[in-house]
């Protein structure tokens, strides 16, 4: 049913599509929540910034790139998701609800993160995966509050030495980006409990048995030589996860021969010898 209304909403042109999906949303829904995902939304329909008391807003898989200012009325808002729609910028209007404990950013093309972000600092889950970030904004480590780190299909090759500062953060995300090693500063982060950097291209795994919170370590598609050592009873999810403390060196070893001949170019083989005139 729900794929058939978006059919037809495809037909209806922009503003009177927008009319027809948000026109019976003059109330204060009860639950103080809004959800407008997936409707196709080129702007923010402006009369929800009179639902003072509104906690929940979702406005994910839309095409908005823009929010107006009235939306920082919504002071009372702790979730609000932006994610798979079209923003280049993040609006600086959501840098004023500093009620917000959930931010949804994934999917939008993000370069950089406004200084203004720090303003929220009841943040405890930021989700920035699959934008344009090719580091991790400085801002980010200003979120003093935050558990939950969500910076995956980026092109982050490395980490802020600040992340440190981070003492609530207890997981991060980081699979899918362009690290060739393994972020130091997270070897200096002991209340860490989730790491993962699957899909990266780090070649060599430091030893994490002194992160005593770890309990799940995710570092699988990586051209690895070794898996991570971690402390007894934390899971490991990869190449040689199963086997305690560390790999066999041997079965490493012959691991990372096989890889190097995939990746040698063949020489073709040089042409047979004529035989000699008599």
């Amino acid at each position: 049913m729900g794929n058939t209304i978006r059919a037809l909403v495809a037909f209806i042109p922009a503003d009177r599509c927008q009319s027809f999906v948000v026109g019976d949303l003059r109330e204060m829904p009860l639950d103080k929540m809004v959800d407008l995902s997936g409707n196709q939304l080129r702007r923010f329909p402006g009369h929800v910034c009179s639902f003072r008391e509104l906690v929940k807003l979702y406005l994910s898989d839309n095409h908005l790139n823009s929010l107006p200012p009235e939306l920082g009325q919504l002071q009372n808002l702790q979730i609000l998701a932006l994610d798979f729609n079209n923003f280049k910028t993040l609006p600086q209007v959501v840098c004023t609800l500093k009620q917000l404990c959930i931010l949804y950013l994934g999917n939008n093309k993000l370069c950089d993160l406004p200084n203004e972000l720090s303003l929220l600092q009841n943040l405890r889950t930021l989700w920035i995966e699959a934008n344009c970030l090719t580091k991790l904004p400085d801002v980010v480590c200003e979120l003093s509050l935050l558990k939950t780190l969500h910076a995956g299909s980026n092109s982050l090759r490395l980490l802020p030495g600040q992340l440190r500062c981070l003492q609530e953060l207890r997981t991060i995300w980081l699979s899918g980006n362009l690290l060739t090693d393994f972020p130091p500063v997270l070897l200096h982060m002991p209340f860490l409990e989730v790491i993962d950097v699957d899909r990266n291209s780090i070649r060599y795994f430091p030893s994490l048995a002194h992160l005593s919170s770890l309990k799940l370590v995710i570092y699988d598609h990586n051209p690895c030589r070794n898996a991570p050592k971690v402390a007894k009873g934390v899971r490991r999810v990869g190449r040689w996860a199963e086997e305690t403390p560390e790999p066999d060196p041997r079965k490493a070893r012959r691991y990372a021969l096989t890889m190097e001949e995939i990746q040698e170019p063949q020489v073709p083989a040089p042409p047979p010898l004529l035989p000699l005139a008599n």
